[in-house]
């Protein structure tokens, strides 16, 4: 079996800024995100850019509630 490196306490201490939990019949998916720490963009930053890209693009949703 290959030995893995061991990681520094610095990345192991640290606790992740979002967990998500799927389940699919008998299988559970975690994920665990970590985001910048030293960042200046919050996520609704992030997520007006994503917006303002799709519409210069002309995306569409396929339906309006």
């Amino acid at each position: 079996m290959t030995d893995t490196p061991n990681r520094s306490t610095a990345t192991t201490a640290r606790r992740p800024d979002c967990v998500t939990e799927v389940r699919r019949g008998n299988t559970v998916l975690v994920v665990s995100g970590y985001f910048k720490q030293d960042a200046t963009a919050t996520a609704a930053d992030k997520m007006m850019k994503v917006l303002e890209a799709e519409s210069a693009a002309g995306h569409k949703p396929p339906f309006t509630a």
